[in-house]
């Protein structure tokens, strides 16, 4: 049973309107950044990308000897797209600054930057007993870390005048899951991080930067090539109208795009498939005012 009607058709695996392989998917030429790509759905979408023909993929995470394993077997799978293992921490602002300061110094220059690493620790039943830590690692990580490198990826000193962006999020239905048990500090950390790149898709035009979030799977109920495909298609042009937007990995693509009435409603309400109030209608900034 499908937990979202927003398409008739609820994929569980990858199809050819996503698959990596889809020509009109290619990403030949092209670097890419992505964040926890050492294991799980990380390495996935690391795969995903090899297979749309990356030039170069540089993956980055806090246990060094986990990426150098990833990329001994990425390049025996892959000998046409050069795997670069990067020490880094996110949530540690030196960290990140290092890293793109490496990059920058070694001349590479990210085209698509994949944030996928994230803060997940279970709690108990009562989020008011929660210490103090806890709460904060989560946001430092999922809020502060990844626009701390949303931020670097878009203001590359080496970045091309008019060169276009990808950026892709991995965020996670629990945004929309009321309640949430046990998972309070990371949905409602998730929910601020991707509601705040809703916030800078309004900023920037999807010309400038592309920026897409998206609901992965559910594990060991999904394939992983699904939200591995997934994150090659968002980083596309196929993906271009949904700029700013959160979706889910197990929507059609295609029933998307050709339904009217989801068309309609991207063009007419700027909040659409972002993070929002629930029950209340959308307004602007200017209508608001206008009240007063």
């Amino acid at each position: 049973m499908a937990l979202t009607n927003l398409t008739n058709t609820y994929h569980r695996d990858t199809y050819p309107a996503i698959s990596s392989t889809n020509p009109s998917l290619s990403q030949a030429g092209k670097t890419v950044l992505i964040t926890g790509g050492g294991s799980g759905i990380g390495f996935e979408i690391v795969r995903s990308f090899a297979k749309a023909k990356a030039s170069r993929i540089i993956i980055i995470g806090r246990r060094i000897t986990v990426l150098e394993d990833a990329v001994v077997k990425l390049r025996e799978e892959f000998q046409n797209t050069e795997f670069i293992a990067q020490q880094g921490d996110i949530s540690d602002e030196v960290s990140t600054t290092a890293v793109w300061d490496h990059l920058n110094s070694n001349n590479i220059f990210v085209h698509v930057l994949v944030l996928n690493a994230a803060h997940l620790s279970p709690m108990g039943p009562d989020t008011l007993k929660m210490e103090r830590k806890d709460l904060m690692e989560a946001f430092n990580i999922n809020v502060w870390g990844n626009f701390s490198m949303t931020a670097k990826f878009v203001n590359q000193p080496l970045r091309p005048v008019g060169e276009k962006l990808n950026l892709v999020n991995v965020s996670t239905a629990g945004i929309q899951m009321n309640p949430a048990p046990t998972q309070n500090p990371y949905v409602t950390s998730k929910g601020t991080f991707t509601a705040l790149l809703g916030r800078i898709a309004d900023e920037h035009p999807v010309e400038d930067v592309q920026i897409i979030s998206f609901h992965p799977d559910l594990i060991d109920w999904d394939e992983m090539a699904l939200p591995a495909d997934f994150a090659v298609w968002s980083a596309s042009p196929e993906a271009a109208w949904l700029h700013g937007r959160f979706v889910w990995a197990h929507w059609d693509v295609d029933e998307l795009k050709s339904d009217k009435e989801i068309t309609k409603r991207l063009e007419q309400e700027s909040g659409f498939l972002k993070v929002a109030v629930q029950g209340l209608t959308e307004i602007s900034a200017t209508s608001f005012l206008k009240k007063k």
